[in-house]
C-alpha cells in the first residue's frame, strides 16, 4: 500500500490561507487517486477536493470551490491543497486519502489509506 503524511496544518485568521501538504512513500504514486477530507469534532467525515483516477479532473464540495485547490508535484509524490479566504467553518481536522479503485472519490469509504491529519483551526 501507500504511506501518507500531512503537513502544514496550524491556526489562521479568518480570511488568512495554508497549504497543506501530503507526502506519499511506498508504491508508486501513479497507481493512486488521491483526495482531501476533513473532520470537525463530534461529526462526520466530509469530503473536501480529489483528483479523478487519471489525474485530468478535480472535484471540490461546494462549500470551498473557488477557494480550495488540489495540485500535486509528481517528482515529490506530493499532493497540496491550497486554502485561501479560510472561513471559522473550516476549522477541522484535515486528512488525506488514495484510492485505487474506481468509486466516486467522493465518499471516504471510497479509499484505502488515509494519513494522520493535521489540524486546521480558523478564528474570527
Amino acid at each position: 500500500q501507500v504511506q501518507l503524511v500531512e503537513s502544514g496544518g496550524g491556526l489562521v485568521q479568518a480570511g488568512g490561507s495554508l497549504r497543506l501538504s501530503c507526502a506519499a512513500s511506498g508504491r508508486s504514486f501513479s497507481y493512486y487517486a488521491m483526495g482531501w477530507f476533513r473532520q470537525a469534532p463530534g461529526k462526520e467525515r466530509e469530503f473536501v477536493a480529489a483528483f479523478s483516477r487519471t489525474y485530468d479532473t478535480t472535484y471540490y464540495a461546494d462549500s470551498v470551490k473557488g477557494r480550495f485547490t488540489i495540485s500535486r508535484d509528481n517528482t515529490k509524490n506530493t499532493v497540496y491543497l491550497q486554502m485561501n479566504i479560510l472561513k471559522p467553518e473550516d476549522t477541522a481536522v484535515y486528512y488525506c486519502a488514495a484510492r485505487t479503485g474506481y468509486g466516486s472519490g467522493l465518499r471516504p469509504a471510497d479509499y484505502s489509506s488515509w494519513g494522520q491529519g493535521t489540524q486546521v483551526t480558523v478564528s474570527s
